[in-house]
């Protein structure tokens, strides 16, 4: 079964004295519950694995109860360190406060339990680990799988990852459109934005945050100003309403408005945001067109290679510390920016549906950006930039 690269992660830090409570964050169906079993199933430590999917959200003493029962076992084992893993752990409530009493009973006691946890609500999780934790973690990103990860376990060419995305699940089913398509509302888009994103305080109208979530993944690649969202969407709020919800959406991974880039942040966060999804499946899905349709017109095909660019830059940002943006001035643009505290980094995708862009030497000129680059036709070949590490292109 393929290791994802944060399989070795996870194993080195189990294997490290008792420190710190280990977290895997990702949005679902990245494969968190499978890395955990797989080193589960390679380490030597005596463990217990537990998932709170069917317990009652107010049953409140049942973390309580499981770190007693990996107490219990460690103590009758005879072992001085034994690992407790609580699956979907943002399904009780209250849950960091759970994990904090208990965490620091341990500490105080000297007790070498150590402790992975996960859930397949990152919002919920995130909102646990900000308001009790603090201090006591470390995360372990997982992100949206990359076009390498996918080629090496599922062999998927570079074309069907550019439109169908890199959920694992769904690999087998590509063959028959119509199912792949099923599978990704009813297991992915469904659960994450009814069991996830709606579960969250911010979100007052859930059929306002549905309809901004389909219309923003069907203009993925395209910039769309809050008012003609506004225009478009039933039911719907403000400007201020809109922008909530799309940072909602943009914390869960699934959907981002990229701001575009400019020396004053007031400009920055004023500006109209370009939609851009996080797995180019979640565009596909709400494209309304099959593979073959869009893989033969050109123009269109365009759109899901910005997308998949768009996406790559998108899942690594968090793990290299870097914001992303877009950059336009009038008729010239620059479809990503990279801004990171040592580097500044201007891409232009190209696939054939612009030929007549200046937007890269205007740039230049303006901001002097650290790389300029060509990805695709003329430039950077792009199945070579979506397998770059671009810890290197940032960090040297």
């Amino acid at each position: 079964m393929y290791k994802r690269i944060q399989y070795n992660e996870l194993k080195s830090r189990i294997a490290e004295p008792r420190d710190k409570i280990q977290v895997l964050s990702g949005p679902r169906q990245v494969g968190k519950s499978t890395l955990v079993k797989q080193v589960l199933q390679e380490i030597d430590l005596p463990y217990m694995f537990v998932s709170a999917d069917n317990v009652d959200s107010d049953n409140t003493g049942w973390i309580g109860e499981m770190w007693s029962t990996a107490r219990a076992r460690m103590k009758a084992s005879g072992v001085s360190e034994f690992l407790l893993v609580i699956d979907e752990v943002h399904k009780v409530d209250n849950w960091s406060e759970a994990v904090k009493k208990e965490w620091d009973d341990d500490t105080f006691h000297d007790v070498g339990l150590k402790l992975v946890i996960l859930g397949s609500s990152r919002l919920l999780l995130k909102d646990g680990l900000t308001e009790s934790l603090a201090g006591r973690y470390e995360l372990i990103r997982m992100p949206h799988w990359s076009y390498g990860e996918m080629h090496e376990a599922f062999d998927m060419d570079l074309d069907h990852y550019i439109y169908f995305g890199g959920y694992p699940g769904g690999a087998k089913y590509i063959q028959d459109e119509r199912r792949w398509r099923r599978y990704i509302k009813d297991s992915i888009v469904a659960p994450a934005i009814e069991q996830d994103v709606l579960k969250t305080k911010t979100v007052y109208k859930p059929a306002l945050m549905k309809q901004l979530f389909e219309l923003g993944c069907a203009y993925s690649g395209k910039e769309l100003s809050l008012n003609k969202m506004v225009g478009q969407l039933q039911d719907a709020g403000n400007v201020t309403t809109l922008a909530s919800y799309l940072t909602t959406l943009d914390e869960s991974r699934l959907l981002c408005g990229l701001h575009k880039y400019a020396s004053d942040n007031a400009r920055k966060y004023n500006s109209v945001p370009k939609l851009v999804v996080y797995n180019t499946a979640l565009f596909s899905v709400q494209s309304g067109m099959s593979y073959n349709k869009a893989f033969t017109e050109p123009k269109v095909w365009g759109r899901w290679v910005e997308s998949a660019v768009g996406a790559y830059l998108l899942n690594n940002a968090e793990e290299y510390d870097y914001k992303l943006y877009y950059w336009r001035e009038r008729e010239d643009e620059v479809d990503f920016i990279i801004d990171s505290d040592s580097k500044l980094i201007a891409i232009e995708v190209k696939s054939g549906r612009r030929t007549d862009n200046e937007g890269l030497s205007e740039f230049k000129k303006r901001f002097n950006p650290d790389y300029s680059l060509v990805v695709g036709s003329g430039g950077v070949p792009l199945e070579e930039f979506l397998s770059w590490d671009l810890g290197r292109l940032i960090d040297e």
